[in-house]
């Protein structure tokens, strides 16, 4: 099978393009920067578009099997105007999604969406697939959006809702609660038990190869999450634990440690590990995929690097 993956050069592109190669894929690997795609048997690194103007995928799209689109508009912090997210989130799928549709080649159109289309920073109740979409952000609302254009043309598709991905190289959320768990000192989480569901890098590169090669998942949205969610004391302990230390944490009530984050500004990143956010991987399991990993391990292997 021969396979475009775009944005090749990002954190899951990259990992991906190796992980399809090694399994005998020939890959496309599509990005900004060509440079950046590490040579090897079976890739052909290729430059990418500009996301920001209307883009032609064609050439690209030629001899191609299925298209994994990762390329967009990460969600980050900072003044970025809603028109940015929708041109190179939205509108540039949209138009992958059309030219795919109309190429007799491909045979399956695999969309890397986000948690974030159907939920904000945290969510009270269980996520399932089958939940109404609310989206709180721009980010939220442009993959959502772009979601509806891949359902609405011809290729047959598969989207994936991956919550917070996690691995080595990992950076933004994961890769500050690796850096606050190699402080020498005691951290004062022991009382937050709210529980967040991650994904281990390895068990996203499964559930994308999964889909590519199980027909039966055509037409299918599927949240993708490692098995259990954990606690941010549950994570910090797990990652000490993993270089040989203490836990070291420290009872204090959430709420006034809430109060503290909020009142340094920081009410964004007291979203994310003071409330939940668990979601449910029910019907891609049913579906067949079997997550070769669970986050306490993965946690751990990557505190070991």
């Amino acid at each position: 099978m021969r396979v475009l993956v775009t944005g090749a050069s990002g954190f899951v592109g990259r990992a991906l393009t190796r992980s399809l190669a090694k399994a005998g894929f020939h890959v496309r690997a599509a990005a900004r920067n060509r440079a950046k795609i590490p040579a090897a048997e079976f890739v052909e690194a290729v430059e990418m578009p500009d996301l920001s103007q209307p883009v032609d995928w064609r050439p690209l799209l030629v001899d191609i099997d299925a298209v994994v689109h990762l390329a967009g508009l990460a969600h980050v912090s900072g003044n970025i105007s809603d028109a940015r997210y929708d041109r190179i989130n939205k509108l540039a799928t949209k138009e992958l999604a059309l030219q795919s549709s109309l190429t007799p080649t491909i045979r399956r159109f695999v969309f890397v969406s986000s948690i974030r289309a159907q939920t904000g920073p945290s969510a009270a109740h269980v996520l399932t697939e089958d939940a109404p979409p609310a989206p709180t952000d721009a980010y939220g609302r442009s993959k959502l959006a772009a979601e509806a254009f891949v359902r609405g043309y011809g290729a047959p598709y598969t989207i994936l809702r991956p919550v917070v991905i996690y691995g080595e190289g990992a950076r933004a959320n994961v890769g500050q609660l690796v850096r606050l768990a190699r402080l020498p000192v005691p951290l004062p989480f022991g009382s937050f038990d709210s529980r967040r569901s991650l994904l281990a890098l390895e068990n996203m590169l499964s559930a994308i190869r999964f889909v590519l090669e199980h027909p039966a998942t055509a037409g299918q949205t599927y949240i993708v999450a490692d098995p259990l969610p954990l606690s941010i004391a549950d994570m910090i302990a797990t990652l000490r634990e993993a270089r040989g230390r203490s836990p070291k944490l420290v009872r204090v009530p959430p709420r006034l440690v809430g109060a503290t984050m909020r009142g340094l500004g920081k009410r964004q990143a007291w979203e994310r590990i003071g409330s939940p956010l668990v979601a449910d991987v029910t019907k891609l399991r049913d579906a067949g995929w079997s997550p070769p990993t669970d986050t306490r391990n993965a946690l751990a292997r990557l505190a070991r690097t």
